[in-house]
């Protein structure tokens, strides 16, 4: 996963005030059949669909036309150097590009069996070219929820070691 943290904060509140008051029939069904691509895309582990699954008629075109007019042009670029989709984050302004390469630990993988330095190299240049500063990030999907690294008084004591030690 890349994701692009532009150097400016986005306020919600500005991202909700370029959305329309209502949607037509049309766009949520869109909507709702994206969000049918997405699921069958991650349960049938097709990441060739997931593009499909990302693509937006609520909120994307109107917050990529009046706030982040660099959203589609890095979603383009994203994709166009290997990522298997890139969608605004939320109310934005962080772009997020799913990659894929060899399973297990990126760093463990082989430069050619990866994708993410293409496609970080992709982003930063569709935002530099809009005017755009910001840092990049690359990292895993965490299938797991918080966890606890540390505790006091430790858990782990004598022959009995929790997991991390803890």
């Amino acid at each position: 996963m890349v994701m692009f943290i532009p150097d400016f904060v986005g306020k919600t509140s500005d991202a909700r005030g370029v959305l329309q008051n209502s949607i037509t029939r049309e766009e949520a069904a869109f909507n709702i059949g994206r969000a049918s691509w997405l699921v069958h895309a991650f349960c049938t582990n097709n990441l060739d669909n997931l593009k499909w699954g990302v693509q937006d008629r609520m909120h994307q075109p109107q917050r990529g036309a009046k706030l982040y007019k660099y959203l589609y042009p890095m979603m383009a670029a994203a994709e166009a150097a290997g990522a298997c989709c890139a969608y605004l984050s939320g109310a934005g302004p962080t772009v997020m590009a799913l990659t894929s390469g060899a399973s297990g630990d990126i760093f463990a993988q082989r430069e050619k069996e990866r994708t993410d330095i293409h496609v970080a190299r992709a982003m930063m240049k569709a935002a530099k070219d809009h005017g755009i500063e910001g840092k990049l990030l690359v990292t895993n999907v965490v299938t797991e929820g918080a966890r606890v690294v540390k505790v006091m008084p430790p858990f782990s004591t004598g022959g009995i070691t929790y997991r991390d030690n803890i």
